[in-house]
């Protein structure tokens, strides 16, 4: 079993910045072209790629887990607009239970595209959005704000290899 890397501490990752979903979009058929994708970090391209789309699923379909009452209340009132408009930091582990909801296991980097070109098109021709496990209830400006930085989080561990 390899040893886990500390993402937070992760080098040359991609520097991404996402206003619209359209811009996710972009940003992954141009990975899709590559010959080869290196990937830094503890998950495959599969593996982020189908995390991605499934927070974005999520969003419309709704989570089961949400962390507790006093640490949603902390996040609303003091981080809400950093989580909308900041880049997020890598390194922050997921708690087992939204690890268990939010992480996909390894399929193939085919499935991991096919599923968050799907995810982007329900966002897009959708309008329901459910309340988010964190922040509460958000718009669907909100919601894309989130994604576009959840993205840009977890797509700058895809590299095209030379």
């Amino acid at each position: 079993m390899s040893t886990a890397i500390n993402t937070a501490k992760v080098t040359g990752r991609r520097k991404l910045h996402f206003n619209s979903l359209d811009d996710i979009l972009a940003d992954v058929e141009q990975l899709a072209k590559a010959k080869e994708i290196r990937t830094l970090g503890n998950w495959s391209a599969d593996q982020i790629l189908k995390h991605v789309a499934t927070l974005m699923n999520k969003s419309i379909d709704g989570f089961t887990t949400r962390p507790p009452w006093f640490v949603r209340l902390i996040v609303r009132l003091f981080f809400r607009s950093r989580f909308l408009h900041k880049p997020m930091a890598a390194g922050f582990k997921l708690p087992a239970a939204a690890q268990a909801e939010l992480v996909q296991p390894p399929t193939t980097l085919a499935d991991g595209f096919n599923a968050i070109r799907a995810a982007i098109d329900r966002l897009k021709t959708e309008t329901k959005r459910m309340p988010s496990p964190v922040l509460g209830e958000m718009t669907i400006e909100e919601w894309t704000q989130l994604h576009c930085r959840h993205s840009e989080l977890h797509l700058s561990f895809l590299l095209q290899a030379p």
